[in-house]
């Protein structure tokens, strides 16, 4: 509990930390310039021996490939170039991390040195001269070399705190290195370059088969560790500090299951993702492109901390020859289960695409590299790594011409001719545009019809409850059904199931897209997500955020039903002074305003800071997460069971969007009485949200249009203006005299009929 109150007075920080990053964000004009600098803005920097030891000047530029000779006297003992010019270089911020590197003839690299970047970790935390010693670790490695031999780049120590960015530095030198140094013509390709590009991938070869068969062929690869192994491994590190912290538990327990699948061939990747999903992965595939499964299970998650959106995976990377691929979140979809036969359980599954730009020959051998890390201080780590070895099995590939690839390599070591901004649009758009046949969007929505049905109908009965809300309010217990039904069904199946969670993240990405250029294609993928977005654009016309924070948002839904067991296990209720109340609720608008400022120095870093909403934590990825985000998220729970939605009162900065275009609304529908507020204060004190003043009205920005106050509005037994209406009602009906024809009938006298000449009464 402790813990959750920490991260709970951790928020004004939070704010602060927004704040300036935001001023960073705007007034740093010589980060901001330096993203779309080249070779040329940063050779008048530094000197020639600073890159190349021993030389002196540096010669004219060359431009095929663009490099910067460099002379000791007429001699010429090297080049310069730029490492973002040659490759997709952004880091952690979203922006590329510049890094000049210089080769000598033979191609080895002799200096390296760090020019520009906007990493925020690097800038405010991590000090820059650990970054420049992992950098100059390089120094000394021939990518082409050792490409010749199979071996990859070297693993010098991460930086603590800042694994992705170093991570990414690293593999922009190497992979940047390679397509100079052939380019240069320093060396020729590597001697086993000929047999991959002899080989490719048969996309007719094979079969549907079980998961008992993928592994004996290997075509599914693995790698298990257990808690012995790793130890060792950490003690045969040398790292005396790792080697006294050991993994607890028993040394033959399971630390990681690990499996890789080329699931590109569509043999493999029917087999193992079924027709529904594997039709969705191929969809998202640009001509050429290959795709990876890696799942896994056990202590350890291969996933890592980078998994944030628009983050880098900073445990696992794919390594072939001299080519390094890290990926992005961007590239990365979740598996919900294997589908072939006879597969284990496994806690993670996730499809990678193969970045577009790489050199990666899926009919060539690659390994997979995972990297474990340990905490050997408050903010220090230790890592080592193990190997997953792959190949795809010769069934699944056929020999071509020698000629049919032959231009890659050329292809690839020119620079880059676009801007990485530009590059990752570029793939956006490729990857829309897919293979032959309908773009990517129409065939995700095809294979999300299902789901857009049931979207649609959850959308028509909302409409219909607010429509016809008078009706509905009247009957109290049927409304309560309904709302709890409808508030599960949101949580349940929209949430945790589909996981169609709007954020304000999407605003951030929408108000950049109009900045930078909008497309329509990258807001149709998420069929789920773009329907609420236009049906919450609809209802802000009509009635505010509400229906959307109210009704449609599944964390909401999840703080109210926590909350209404909480109540049903009489745990008390807070009610929040107003004056602290209203005073509190424009903190949401401030986080809202903060994340909108950092999104126009830096997505990324927005995306980042936008961890703030739980959503992603509780709703996405339901609870299995770094216990960092699972605190804080269970924080906020904990405080919602004592004051209803606390996090949609106060901090939600998706709500204070929604709250500023809400206000445009062209109908009232919540109705009040002269009384409200003066006065009756029943639905002030009653509101779940505290949306209602105390003086009567109802506030819109707050208003999340659960529609409690109508359904009081309309009770005769709580409303105490319906109360006095009744008992008054009530009264006159007892005061009033009895009707005229029921007194008559009364008093009406019964008159004997005699037969005649009987002189008795008629019977």
């Amino acid at each position: 509990m402790a813990g959750e109150v920490a991260l709970i007075l951790q928020i004004p920080r939070l704010l602060l930390v927004l704040v300036i990053t935001a001023i960073l964000g705007w007034g740093c004009p010589v980060h901001a310039a330096a993203d779309a600098a080249g070779l040329d803005a940063f050779l008048p920097k530094v000197t020639a021996s600073d890159i190349v030891p021993g030389a002196d000047r540096f010669g004219p530029m060359r431009e095929s490939p663009r490099v910067a000779p460099a002379y000791r006297g007429d001699r010429l003992l090297g080049y310069v170039y730029l490492n973002s010019e040659y490759v997709d270089a952004n880091g952690y911020s979203g922006k590329p991390i510049h890094i000049l590197v210089g080769l000598d003839t033979e191609g080895t690299i002799v200096g390296v040195k760090l020019v520009a970047h906007s990493e925020p970790i690097v800038l405010i935390g991590i000090p820059e001269r650990k970054v420049v010693t992992y950098l100059q670790s390089f120094v000394g490695y021939n990518p082409l070399k050792a490409s010749a031999t199979n071996q990859g780049p070297p693993h010098p120590d991460i930086v603590s705190g800042a694994t992705v960015t170093v991570l990414v530095m690293g593999e922009t030198v190497v992979r940047s290195a390679v397509r100079v140094a052939r380019a240069l013509g320093t060396q020729s390709a590597p001697a086993g370059a000929a047999l991959p590009q002899q080989r490719t991938v048969d996309s007719q070869a094979g079969a549907v088969v079980d998961w008992n068969t993928l592994l004996n062929e290997g075509a599914v690869r693995h790698l298990h560790l257990t808690v012995g192994q790793v130890n060792k491994a950490f003690v045969e590190s040398g790292n005396k500090l790792a080697a006294e912290r050991p993994e607890p538990g028993p040394e033959d327990a399971d630390f990681i299951d690990l499996y890789a699948a080329l699931v590109s061939q569509p043999a493999i990747g029917r087999s193992l993702l079924g027709e529904e999903e594997y039709a969705s992965v191929s969809g998202m595939l640009s001509p050429g492109q290959q795709a990876i499964l890696v799942a896994g299970k056990g202590l350890y998650s291969f996933k890592g901390s980078g998994y944030v959106r628009g983050g880098i995976f900073d445990r696992i990377e794919l390594i072939q020859g001299a080519e390094t691929i890290r990926f992005r979140d961007r590239l990365h979809r979740r598996v919900g289960a294997l589908r072939a036969a006879g597969a284990p359980e496994l806690k993670e599954i996730g499809v990678f695409l193969i970045p577009a730009g790489t050199e990666f020959d899926p009919a060539a051998p690659w390994r997979l590299q995972l990297l474990v890390q340990r905490a050997t201080g408050a903010l220090d780590k230790a890592f080592v790594s193990f190997t997953l070895p792959y190949e795809l099995p010769r069934r699944y590939t056929k020999l071509v011409a020698a000629a049919a690839g032959a231009s890659s390599a050329a292809a690839a070591s020119e620079p880059r001719a676009v801007a990485p901004a530009a590059a990752a649009e570029a793939d956006t758009q490729g990857a829309s545009a897919g293979q032959d046949g309908p773009p990517l969007w129409k065939r995700l929505w095809a294979s999300k019809a299902a789901s857009v049905a049931v979207l649609a109908a959850m959308l028509a009965v909302l409409t219909l409850i607010f429509f016809f809300q008078d009706a509905l309010v009247k009957r109290e217990k049927l409304y309560d059904r309904i709302r709890l039904g409808y508030l599960a069904m949101t949580l349940v199946w929209l949430g945790w199931t589909v996981q169609a969670q709007l954020s304000v993240v999407n605003v951030l990405t929408f108000t950049t897209a109009l900045r930078t250029g909008f497309q329509w294609s990258s807001f149709l993928v998420d069929p789920l997500v773009f329907i609420l977005w236009c049906s919450v654009a609809a209802a802000l016309l009509f009635w505010g955020r509400g229906p959307f924070c109210g009704w449609l948002c599944p964390f909401g839904a999840l703080q109210e039903l926590s909350n209404r067991a909480a109540r049903a296990l009489r745990l008390p209720q807070l009610k929040i002074p107003w004056r602290v109340h209203e005073r509190l609720w424009p903190l949401k608008y401030i986080i809202f305003l903060g994340l909108f400022g950092v999104s126009l120095g830096s997505l990324a870093v927005a995306e980042m800071f936008a961890e703030v909403e739980p959503f992603k934590t509780a709703i996405i990825l339901r609870f299995m997460r770094e216990w960092w985000f699972v605190a804080f998220a269970l924080a906020l729970l904990a405080a919602g069971l004592f004051v209803e939605r606390f996090f949609c009162r106060y901090l939600c900065p998706l709500g204070a969007a929604l709250a500023i275009p809400g206000r445009i609304r062209m109908f009232d529908w919540l109705k009040r009485y002269r009384e409200c507020g003066n006065p009756c204060m029943r639905c002030f004190k009653e509101c779940p949200v505290e949306a209602i003043h105390p003086e009567g009205h109802i506030n819109p920005n707050e208003c999340i249009s659960c529609l409690h106050c109508q359904v009081l509005y309309h009770h005769e037994h709580k409303c105490p203006v319906l109360i006095q209406r009744r008992l008054k009602r009530e009264r006159r009906s007892a005061m009033a005299p009895p009707p005229l024809a029921a007194e008559a009938g009364a008093a009406a006298p019964v008159i004997p009929i005699v037969p005649a000449g009987t002189g008795q009464p008629g019977t």
